[in-house]
C-alpha cells in the first residue's frame, strides 16, 4: 500500500483506497444482479402488463449503465468521486427495491392473476436490493460493523438467501425430476435449520461472539454452501446442456450459483480474519 491507502478517508473512516475497491466490489457484483432480477421479473410479467414491463426495462438499462461505470473505474479512482457514485448507486438500487415491492403487492393482492413471479421470489429480490442500498450507504458514511457482528448479520441474510434459492429450484423443475427435486428440498431443510441456528445466535449477541463459535459457525456454514454451490452448478451445466426438464432460464441458473459463490468468498474472508485475530472493535467488515 502507498501512503494514501493508509490515510483515514474523511466520510467513510476506513482507507481510501480500501473505500474505493469495497465500493466498486459490492456494486460491480450488485449492479448485476440487480439487471438481472429486472430481467427475470419482466419474463415473469404478462403481455398486457405493458407499464410494469416498461418499468422491468428500464431498471435493467439503469444497471447495465452502473455495471458498466464501475467496471470503468478503477481502484485508483479518487475517493470522492467513488463517494459520489455510491450515493447514484444507492439512489437506484432503493428505487428498485421500491419497484420491487410495488409488484408484491400486486400479487399478493390478486391483481396480477396468470403472472409467473412467486410472491417468495419478489420478496427475495426485494430483500437483496435492501441490502445493497444499505451496504452504499454504510460505506459512504463509514459505518461498517465490527467483526463479530458483521459475521453473524452477513450469514442471517445469506443464509436465508440459499434457502429460497433451494425452494426455487425444487418449485421450478419439472414435476417428474423426481430426484433432483428430492435434492432441492434436502437442502431447503438444510438451509432452513442453519438459518434458526444462526438467529440464535443472534440473539445471544454479544454473548455468543466468542472466536470459538463464530469459528465453528463459520466451518460449519461453509460446508453446506460448499455442498449447494456444486449442486447449482451441476444444475445450471444440465440446464445449459438441456439435460433436465425445467422452467429454470438458464441465466437464473448461474444467478445463484453466482450468489452462493460470493457466499463462500465472504465466509472464507471471515474466517481469515478470525484467524489473524481481527476480532477486536476497530477492525471493521
Amino acid at each position: 500500500m502507498n501512503g494514501e491507502e493508509h490515510m483515514l478517508h474523511a466520510d467513510t473512516g476506513v482507507t481510501s483506497g480500501l473505500f474505493v475497491e469495497r465500493s466498486l466490489n459490492e456494486i460491480r457484483f450488485w449492479a448485476r444482479i440487480m439487471k438481472e432480477h429486472s430481467l427475470f421479473l419482466r419474463l415473469g410479467f404478462r403481455a398486457e402488463d405493458t407499464q410494469l414491463i416498461e418499468e422491468a426495462n428500464y431498471f435493467y438499462r439503469t444497471f447495465e449503465r452502473i455495471e458498466q461505470t464501475a467496471h470503468s473505474l478503477t481502484n485508483q479512482t479518487d475517493p470522492e468521486q467513488i463517494r459520489r457514485f455510491n450515493s447514484e448507486v444507492q439512489q437506484a438500487a432503493t428505487n428498485i427495491y421500491v419497484f420491487k415491492r410495488k409488484v408484491l403487492g400486486l400479487i399478493i393482492h390478486c391483481q396480477l392473476p396468470g403472472a409467473n413471479n412467486f410472491p417468495l421470489l419478489v420478496d427475495h429480490i426485494s430483500r437483496e436490493a435492501n441490502y445493497f442500498r444499505k451496504r452504499l450507504i454504510q460505506l459512504n458514511e463509514g459505518k461498517l460493523d465490527a467483526l463479530p457482528d458483521a459475521i453473524i448479520k452477513e450469514n442471517v441474510f445469506f443464509l436465508r438467501i440459499m434457502a429460497d434459492h433451494a425452494k426455487f429450484i425444487g418449485h421450478l423443475l419439472d414435476p417428474s425430476e423426481r430426484k433432483l427435486i428430492d435434492v432441492a428440498r434436502e437442502f431447503s431443510n438444510d438451509f432452513d435449520q442453519l438459518l434458526y441456528q444462526a438467529q440464535d445466535l443472534d440473539a445471544m449477541r454479544p454473548q455468543s461472539q466468542t472466536i470459538p463459535l463464530l469459528d465453528q459457525f463459520l466451518d460449519q456454514n461453509r460446508v453446506s454452501v460448499s455442498s449447494l454451490r456444486d449442486f447449482k452448478k451441476t444444475a445450471r451445466d444440465l440446464i445449459e446442456q438441456c439435460k433436465i426438464k425445467s422452467i429454470i432460464h438458464p441465466l437464473l441458473a448461474d444467478h445463484v450459483f453466482r450468489e452462493a459463490d460470493r457466499f463462500l468468498e465472504i465466509i472464507d474472508m471471515f474466517d481469515a480474519h478470525l484467524t489473524a485475530g481481527s476480532q477486536k472493535p476497530r477492525d471493521q467488515y
